[in-house]
């Protein structure tokens, strides 16, 4: 009798803990996850951007990480990948290849979330109120980088600014009519911005 009255609560208290401590399913579905990138899809990676790596199935594997000086990145099962001068969808098929020694059809997903090199910037320089490099974010327009800065000089010659924009190893030149645009709102002259592009407005010539 007495054995039988005392295994009652002790057994009542064993079944407290999990009652009242759910499972945290919550964890494990947010690592596999992506968010939303704030980069376009062929932005190129660079030192000092952080990364979230997703491998499906694999939350353990997941690593948000940031971009070494050296240009590469270490993840979970993946030592001294390069990343530098790749895009995010270069560099997921890359680290699958490292992982399928290790997980059956690896499936990778990379997600720039702080873009910060200088390849994820916008640089503003001559007549304007606060030259600077701008970090770069998707559908920002010329009008958007010259606001930022704080507007033209007094001795700008907004119609003579261009953008300098390199592509594929070549640089071009796009020419931009800055002072039709912010006095005159001839919105033609506001263009799309690109990542490294540098927007250049000379002086007034006297």
């Amino acid at each position: 009798m007495t054995l039988s009255c005392c295994a009652g609560p002790v057994l009542a208290q064993a079944a407290v803990p999990a009652a009242t401590v759910p499972p945290p399913p919550a964890t494990a579905a947010s690592a596999e996850t992506p968010h939303t990138s704030p980069v376009p899809a062929n932005y190129i990676i660079g030192p000092g951007d952080t990364l979230q790596v997703f491998v499906w199935r694999n939350p353990e594997l997941a690593a948000t990480i940031p971009v070494r000086p050296d240009g590469k990145i270490s993840t979970p099962l993946v030592e001294d990948m390069v990343a530098v001068g790749k895009n995010p969808s270069a560099l997921a098929r890359d680290i699958e290849k490292v992982l399928a020694e290790y997980v059956r059809s690896p499936q990778v997903n990379v997600i720039v979330t702080q873009p910060a090199s200088v390849f994820s910037q916008v640089k503003v320089i001559g007549q304007v109120a606060r030259p600077q490099a701008l970090a770069y974010r998707e559908g920002m327009t010329v009008l958007d980088a010259v606001l930022a800065v704080g507007g033209l000089a007094n001795f700008a010659a907004g119609n003579r600014a261009r953008i300098v924009r390199t592509e594929d190893g070549k640089q071009r030149e796009i020419k931009i009519k800055l002072e039709a645009l912010v006095n005159d709102g001839d919105m033609k002259q506001n263009v799309a911005l690109k990542p490294g592009d540098v927007l250049v407005i000379p002086e007034t010539r006297f």
